[in-house]
């Protein structure tokens, strides 16, 4: 007679026409499954845990961030008044720049302050080789209909930069630049003066830190223990 094919030798099964050897395979793979399942259920447990940790400690990371328009720690509150002087002296100081940059952003109005820094590097161009490039950027960036950070301009501003844009000069844009400054000047500066975290700046106050705000416990049977219903009100 034919010896028998082993195929499971750490469990000494052979291959048999017998009922048992079936049952024993069926075992075996629920078994198997049943362990798979349990182990990727422990996965996900640990992932749901570990994201729920994350997001527990971060989630008043945002909080108070608009607000919170430069480290008072690097502004004197001397400095900031000084910003009050006048807007040429805010712009003319780089923390006073991005103070008040990062103001506008709060307003959804930075394409201002970009279109101005711009031009400023573009007038600091040493070679008419250069001028053609930025001028081209500055255009398609934030003059020509539907630029992605189009600034507001009247329409002879306009039209006489679309013009001068064909031979750049180191003034192409001073008639452009000369209108949004004053915008800026009269309408979002004394905004920002007037805004809580200037004032706080000046008033040498460190920007209010977000509080950490954790989930609520749930409430389990144990916290109901010994306590006695009052149907007075009833």
């Amino acid at each position: 007679m034919e010896n028998p094919l082993l195929l499971f030798p750490q469990l000494n099964i052979s291959a048999s026409k017998d009922k048992s050897y079936y049952k024993v395979m069926k075992s075996t793979i629920k078994e198997e499954a049943h362990q798979a399942s349990k182990s990727g259920a422990k996965q996900k447990r640990n992932r749901l845990s570990l994201l729920l940790q994350k997001s527990e400690f971060h989630e008043g990371d945002h909080l108070g961030k608009p607000g919170n328009l430069t480290k008072a720690a690097s502004v004197s509150p001397e400095e900031a008044v000084k910003w009050g002087e006048s807007f040429d002296k805010l712009l003319s100081e780089k923390a006073g720049l991005d103070a008040f940059t990062k103001f506008l952003k709060t307003e959804f109005s930075e394409e201002n302050i970009e279109f101005w820094i711009a031009c400023e590097d573009y007038k600091k161009s040493k070679t008419a080789h250069e001028l053609l490039p930025k001028a081209k950027t500055i255009y398609e960036t934030f003059i020509q209909k539907d630029a992605p950070k189009e600034v507001n301009l009247d329409f002879q501003t306009k039209e006489v930069t679309s013009q001068n844009i064909q031979r750049p000069i180191i003034t192409t844009f001073d008639a452009a630049q000369n209108t949004v400054y004053r915008l800026m000047e009269q309408d979002s500066y004394p905004r920002f003066l007037r805004s809580d975290p200037y004032l706080n700046l000046v008033k040498g106050r460190n920007p209010s830190r977000p509080t950490l705000r954790r989930r609520s416990r749930s409430f389990t049977v144990n916290d109901f223990q010994g306590v006695r219903p009052d149907f007075t009100d009833w």
